[in-house]
């Protein structure tokens, strides 16, 4: 079997090429290079170049006998999102439909979605289940949604079967430190109090500690990269069985604050972390975890990897790489 991997060269799709590649599968990972880096795929079958290339999705897909496909390639800043709505539908949901419509003519029938638990927006009821109303609160998410409907029409419509992932707050680096997160390009809590913690930042800012939760700060559900990425291989095994087509939440089931999080750090790396108060950012909600149920009913998994395991693969990762996989 091989696996077209989308955007397997970044943070989650280099980590996850991994696994997929230890599951006894081949791969051939697809990347524009904008925002991965060619060495985190290490000797895996790689092209360069864009998902919304019609021929070039097509040749990979004959060249590489292409029976799946996981998708990972998308723009995915929230903010920027907002302030470049043009690009975010350009890219993540015009390129979807021209490779979906590439796949289907090349006869590639299965493909693992990688969604995200924004597409709630600020649920009323945690911990939030797949049943929850949706109601995206950026653009970047709306593009998740609509890449979400647009796979459900074609599994009407075609013989395409598909399992969609909405991820939580994907954390953490390879166990043996050689992938991670490049904190030069990520919005993400962590990468920041590592940068703090370090000396590459003078203070992580904490937006908010008013919130309506045990020590006012934020909570969210941070799941560890590595278990992120064996959801996928479950989800990949799952359709090649036959299975159904599914809509599932991958996280841990419990929320972690903000202040939490220092903690840890502080726990794991013997320093201080120096932090601000600063005010509430607008549409944050108070607190966003999964309820992890289905996928652990559908697909048998079910993450292995603690807070600690987040914060020490994170700490070490980054501080040996501290210019990414650039260093």
């Amino acid at each position: 079997m091989t696996t077209l991997i989308t955007g397997g060269a970044g943070y989650i799709g280099s980590i996850t090429t991994r696994a997929i590649r230890a599951s006894g599968r081949s791969v051939v990972v697809l990347d524009t290079l904008e925002n991965g880096h060619r060495k985190a795929v290490g000797d895996a079958p790689f092209v360069q170049g864009d998902i919304a290339d019609t021929q070039l999705v097509l040749d990979v897909c004959r060249t590489h006998n292409v029976d799946e496909v996981v998708h990972f390639a998308a723009y995915k800043a929230v903010g920027e999102s907002m302030e470049n709505p043009g690009k975010y539908f350009h890219n993540n949901v015009t390129g979807s439909q021209k490779l979906f419509e590439a796949l289907q003519q090349a006869g590639v029938h299965r493909i693992v979605f990688s969604s995200t638990a924004g597409v709630y927006g600020n649920p009323a009821v945690v911990p939030v289940t797949e049943e929850a109303t949706p109601d995206c609160q950026s653009v970047y998410a709306e593009t998740k949604l609509m890449i979400e409907r647009t796979l459900g029409w074609y599994s009407t419509t075609t013989p395409m079967r598909h399992v969609i992932l909405r991820y939580f707050n994907a954390a953490g680096a390879s166990t043996d430190g050689t992938l991670g997160e490049d904190w030069r390009h990520s919005q993400n809590l962590i990468p920041h109090v590592m940068k703090a913690v370090l000396g590459f930042a003078p203070a992580v800012q904490v937006f908010g500690n008013d919130f309506p939760t045990t020590d006012g700060t934020g909570v969210r559900d941070y799941i560890h990269v590595e278990d992120l990425a064996h959801a996928h291989v479950a989800a990949l095994d799952h359709l090649a069985q036959g299975g159904h087509n599914l809509t599932c939440n991958v996280g841990t089931g419990f929320g972690t604050s903000v202040m939490q999080i220092i903690e840890a750090t502080e726990r794991v790396s013997g320093k201080k972390v120096p932090y601000h108060i600063t005010a509430r950012r607008p549409g944050d909600p108070a607190a966003c975890f999964a309820d992890a149920g289905l996928i652990h009913k559908e697909l048998g998994w079910s993450p292995t990897q603690s807070l600690d395991d987040i914060i020490r693969t994170a700490y070490a990762w980054h501080q040996s790489h501290p210019q990414g996989h650039d260093s």
